[in-house]
């Protein structure tokens, strides 16, 4: 059996500022591109990583433009729900997101937490599973969101999770967790999201993990301008392989990424650290989001869970109500 994986498309209606050039029509193209790739590859899935859209309540028009796009697919697209796509990093808000309405057309698979679909083709049988973003992930034991329990007698286990697994350590204000802490014996190929940077493919004893990087570059960091956007296939046929296939159709970043917003955004930076530190000055929280702020109340006050997790989806529900506007630009 033969997949293609992509993560973190981020498709919207409009040009983030940091993007000199068209970003619909670019995103559009890329995603033409992997569907040729697909059909060329001969896989058997579209396994998608998550942020499939920039926010949960993007356009009808735009939903329909790209809708149309994935129905160009003769195989499955199976797909996890990322933080964009949802509304309050509450993931039982799904349903009523525009990802939610794919997933009810038929249009695309959303792969539910907990689910465990199985795919079979030629006697190889691979089991394909999923973990969405959610308010705890990498701020938590890895093994709950990452590993895999009573696994069936699939002969491969493949696992998508929309979590920040990198190969370096980051900040320690950035939930996230290193790829070491990741090789679970139950999971022998584990596909992540939402590190936009990516990593070179890990693997270990026959096993992978793996992250080519986010399909869209929606801020001008150096890195992101040098960075290729790419796709991976893995191929299941005895033993697993997995190649990483770079866009033919994305442009230099030199040529799409603004470098003279990035000068302004430095300064913008500049200010707002000047800012951050007074406001710490003046108390403990590290936090400028509403929901990490109220992740940093729970944990300096010790409230139940129960009540920390009712805030996050009272939150959820208000962003719903008023317009998604928290992290657009993330």
């Amino acid at each position: 059996m033969r997949f293609l994986y992509v993560t973190d498309t981020h498709i919207r209606g409009t040009s983030p500022r940091s993007r000199t050039d068209d970003f619909p029509r670019a995103i559009r193209e890329k995603l033409q591109e992997v569907v040729e790739l697909a059909h060329r590859e001969e896989v058997d899935a579209v396994l998608h990583g998550g942020d499939l859209f920039d926010r949960p309540d993007i356009s009808p028009a735009v939903v329909r433009e790209f809708a149309a796009l994935f129905r160009r697919l003769q195989v499955p697209l199976y797909l996890i729900a990322g933080n964009h796509d949802i509304y309050g990093h509450n993931p039982e808000t799904v349903d009523r997101s525009m990802l939610g309405l794919l997933d009810a057309f038929g249009t695309v698979r959303l792969l539910r937490n907990g689910e465990k679909l199985l795919l079979e083709k030629g006697g190889v049988s691979v089991q394909l599973s999923g973990q969405s973003f959610h308010y705890d992930l990498d701020k938590r034991d890895p093994a709950l969101d990452y590993a895999v329990e009573n696994r069936t007698g699939a002969d491969v286990c493949i696992h998508m999770v929309h979590g920040m697994a990198v190969d370096r350590a980051l900040p320690a204000e950035v939930p996230h967790t290193l790829v070491d802490h990741l090789w679970f014996d139950a999971v022998d190929v584990l596909l992540t999201g939402h590190y936009h940077a990516g990593f070179p493919v890990q693997r270990r004893g026959g096993r992978y993990i793996v992250n080519p990087g986010a399909l869209a570059r929606i801020n001008n960091h150096p890195s992101e301008i040098r960075r290729r956007p790419q796709v991976a296939v893995i191929e299941v046929e005895g033993e697993i392989r997995v190649r990483i296939l770079p866009l033919r159709c994305a442009a230099a970043g030199e040529t799409v990424l603004d470098r003279s917003y990035m000068e302004k955004a430095m300064f913008r930076e500049e200010k707002m650290a000047s800012f951050v530190q007074q406001i710490r000055a003046g108390g403990n929280f590290r936090h400028l989001a509403v929901t990490d702020i109220i992740e940093e109340i729970a944990q300096l006050t010790g409230v139940e869970d129960e009540v920390r997790l009712e805030a996050l989806a009272r939150i959820g529900e208000v962003q719903e109500r008023f317009g998604y506007g928290e992290g657009v630009e993330d």
